[in-house]
C-alpha cells in the first residue's frame, strides 16, 4: 500500500530545531525523524511513500538526494576506502514521491492535493510525521479491511503532562486528575482510508474536524485503541525522551530490531471480492 505522510507543517513548538531544520528531519540518535517512521511502514512491507511537503521542501528532498546509506547501516569498507558493501539496507527498494502541497495548507487540503498519485489504490496508509509506535500495523489494516468501514486510525491515552479538571456549575473543582490516567483518548494518527475518504473531504478543509465528522455521522470512521508504546515529537522536551530511549538500543518503535516478521495473511476485500493479502516477511 501508498503511505502518505505529512511533513509540511512549520513546528513551531519546536522551536529549537525547527528555525533551521524542518521537524520531518530532527534527528533522534543518527536519523531523522522521518527515517524511523518510513522504516516502521517498510517493515511490514509498505515501501512507497507519498511526501506532502510544504515548510523547507528543499531541505527535506535534500537530505534524500544526499542519503547515505553507509550512515545507519553496518558496512564493510576494502579497496582503500574505494568500495562499500552494505550488510543491510533500508533505502534502496523504497520509492518516494515529493509533492509541494502548500507551506500553510491544512492536512485535509494535503491529502487532496496528492490525490492523483493515490489513484487506483483502494486502501492506502496516511500518517502525521511525528508519532512512533510499536502497534502491529498489519492488525489495523486487518481490521478496517473487515469492517468495511471508510476510515481507520489508532488512538491512545493523553501522554501529555497536563491535569484534566473537573468543576460544578459555580466554576468549583470537582476533581482534578492526570491526563495520562483519565479514561479518555486522544488521535495517534496511523490512519489507514479506502479511496472513498476523499468524498468526505471539501476544498480549504482539515482532516480531523469536518472530514471525520461527516464519517461519524454516516457510520464510516472506527478507531483501535492502543495502550502500549506511542509517543509524538511536539516539543524538545519529547524529542529528548524519544532519543534516550534510542540511546539504549532497541527503542520500543523500532520493531525491525525487537519483533521477528512472520508471513501473515490478512483477509481483504477489494470491489466485492475476497482476496488474500501476504505481508513481505
Amino acid at each position: 500500500m501508498k503511505v502518505v505522510i505529512f511533513c509540511g507543517g512549520l513546528g513551531m513548538r519546536l522551536r529549537e530545531y525547527s528555525e533551521n531544520v524542518p521537524k520531518p528531519l530532527v534527528p533522534i540518535g543518527d536519523a531523522p525523524v522521518i527515517w524511523h517512521l518510513m522504516k516502521y511502514y517498510s517493515y511490514y512491507g509498505h515501501k512507497d511513500f507519498i511526501l506532502c511537503l510544504g515548510h523547507k521542501a528543499e531541505a527535506i528532498k535534500r537530505f534524500f538526494l544526499d542519503y547515505n546509506a553507509a550512515l545507519s547501516s553496518d558496512f564493510v569498507l576494502s579497496g582503500g576506502g574505494g568500495r562499500v558493501e552494505l550488510l543491510s539496507k533500508d533505502f534502496t527498494d523504497w520509492r518516494i514521491t515529493f509533492a509541494d502541497t502548500g507551506a500553510k495548507s491544512l492536512i485535509g487540503e494535503r491529502l487532496m492535493s496528492v490525490r492523483e498519485h493515490l489513484a487506483g489504490e483502494e486502501v492506502f496508509l496516511a500518517n502525521y510525521v511525528d508519532g512512533l509506535t510499536d502497534i502491529d500495523l498489519d492488525m489495523v489494516v486487518d481490521r478496517l479491511f473487515k469492517s468495511n468501514k471508510t476510515a481507520c486510525f489508532v488512538s491512545v491515552p493523553p501522554t501529555q503532562t497536563f491535569h484534566l479538571v473537573e468543576t460544578d456549575s459555580d466554576s468549583f473543582v470537582t476533581r482534578i486528575s492526570h491526563a495520562g490516567t483519565s479514561e479518555r483518548w486522544i488521535n495517534g494518527g496511523y490512519f489507514v482510508f479506502r479511496q472513498r475518504i476523499f468524498d468526505y473531504i471539501r476544498p480549504g478543509e482539515d482532516l480531523v474536524d469536518e472530514p471525520f465528522q461527516r464519517l461519524i455521522e454516516a457510520g464510516e470512521l472506527m478507531t483501535i485503541k492502543h495502550e502500549g508504546f506511542w509517543a509524538c515529537m511536539d516539543t524538545f522536551k519529547e524529542r529528548q525522551q524519544l532519543e534516550d530511549l534510542w540511546s539504549k538500543g532497541g527503542a520500543p518503535w523500532q520493531v525491525w530490531l525487537n519483533r521477528p516478521r512472520n508471513r501473515r495473511v490478512l483477509p481483504t476485500q477489494v470491489d466485492g471480492t475476497a482476496v488474500a493479502a501476504f505481508a513481505k516477511v
